[in-house]
């Protein structure tokens, strides 16, 4: 067991900058399982994912007290956000199929398989990059204040889940 003695308080701007990093989180995850509902489900109609994630948005900005215009924006950028991913979803279920090819041919093609591991990690790169923009522009619209009680709900839904 370690002691208070043993890990020094953060400063309080790198406690705001984890704080941050969090309440991005909770607002990243609304790009997530809405891009993600149609590979769950089968593709959902596109005015159905646009009326879910206008209610999701919506619940989320009126718990924290947000304004109608907040919402609006936060729309929008996660419509963006949703449009700028989907080649790339495409794109990653190419190469699982593609991957799936290599490892079925009666030789394995080891270099194909390198390169395929390549073009999977380039395609998860530029999605996180699109997805971290999207959470960055989404914290942008939300006050200091809402950010901060975004992040505090998401971390006590992170230790829900940790111990559940």
């Amino acid at each position: 067991m370690t002691t208070a003695s043993e890990h020094p308080a953060q400063p309080d701007s790198r406690r705001r900058w984890f704080a941050g990093l969090a309440a991005l989180g909770g607002i990243g995850l609304l790009v997530g399982p809405a891009e993600a509902q149609g590979w769950r489900r089968g593709a959902l109609d596109p005015e159905e994912m646009a009326r879910r994630l206008d209610w999701r948005i919506g619940r989320l900005v009126a718990s924290l007290g947000g304004t109608p215009e907040q919402k609006d924006r936060l729309v929008a950028i996660a419509q963006a956000a949703r449009a700028d991913l989907q080649p790339i979803r495409e794109q990653i279920r190419q190469t699982r199929r593609a991957g799936l090819d290599l490892l079925a041919a009666p030789v394995i093609d080891k270099r194909a398989v390198e390169q395929l591991r390549v073009t999977r990690m380039q395609l998860a790169d530029a999605r996180s990059k699109r997805r971290m923009q999207a959470w960055i522009d989404s914290a942008e619209v939300l006050t200091p204040e809402q950010r901060t009680q975004l992040a505090e709900r998401w971390k006590q839904r992170m230790g829900r889940r940790a111990h559940g």
